[in-house]
């Protein structure tokens, strides 16, 4: 089976939809959304739509930490501009994307993957996997051969070597990674919606389990569209900006 791994639309149908059209070419057979639908972007009830009928079709989904937000009140502790996003969000979704978001589980395990938004240890405290350490702590807690994650906004795949070794890969676009049956693995795919690593093509990724590969993608699409569309809603510049930076 080919499956795409995107995570952290944010709201984005124009890096969504590019990503969507470009898996399709890539003949994969099924999809996993690693959650952070909303926030950011100016299109939340369209991602939303459109996850909920990916699940339908037997795709996987599981909660985000922007999806957690904007089905609860407000968190003062959340930043201020992301919050002002929050809020907006809520009142563009119907009740029935609410609870969609709100049902979502932290974690879902199928064979020997395991799919959660930021770490598998402590899935609800949001821990970012920036490092080997946080890898390492993610993929013991999974009891799982290769854990699919987001919420870091930048591709990178970690591997637990069948001695302990811990190693990290920053993949480059296009690049097909063989991944050993000895060894357990961490995948990042980058962000759909909000990249932030000096590129602004969307980022996605596909797992291929007959072949034991994955190939990650850098998708061009319009930002600039995206982009007018976060400052017309009147959200944030500096949501626009990222768009347009990567950053």
């Amino acid at each position: 089976m080919r499956l795409a791994l995107l995570t952290d639309l944010h709201a984005n149908r124009e890096a969504v939809e590019a990503c969507l059209a470009h898996a399709e070419r890539q003949h994969v057979d099924q999809y996993a959304f690693t959650g952070d639908f909303v926030g950011y972007g100016a299109d939340p009830a369209w991602v939303v739509r459109t996850v909920m009928e990916y699940v339908a079709r037997g795709a996987v989904a599981v909660q985000g930490n922007h999806d957690v937000a904007v089905t609860r009140p407000l968190n003062p502790r959340m930043h201020a501009e992301a919050r002002e996003v929050i809020a907006w969000t809520g009142g563009q979704l119907e009740a029935g994307q609410l609870a969609f978001l709100a049902a979502l589980p932290l974690v879902q395990r199928h064979g020997n993957a395991c799919f959660v938004h930021a770490s598998a240890h402590a899935p609800e405290r949001w821990e970012y996997v920036t490092g080997t350490e946080e890898a390492e702590r993610s993929i013991r807690a999974s009891g799982s051969r290769i854990v699919f994650s987001g919420h870091v906004h930048a591709p990178a795949l970690y591997r637990r070597a069948d001695d302990g070794r811990m190693g990290r890969h920053v993949p480059q676009a296009g690049e097909v990674i063989p991944l050993q049956p000895q060894h357990q693995y961490l995948v990042l795919p980058g962000a759909v919606g909000q990249p932030r690593d000096q590129n602004n093509a969307a980022c996605y990724a596909v797992f291929d389990d007959a072949a034991r590969e994955i190939q990650y993608f850098r998708v061009p699409y319009d930002h600039g569209a995206a982009a007018r569309k976060v400052i017309a809603a009147g959200l944030p510049i500096v949501f626009a900006m990222r768009l347009v930076e990567g950053i």
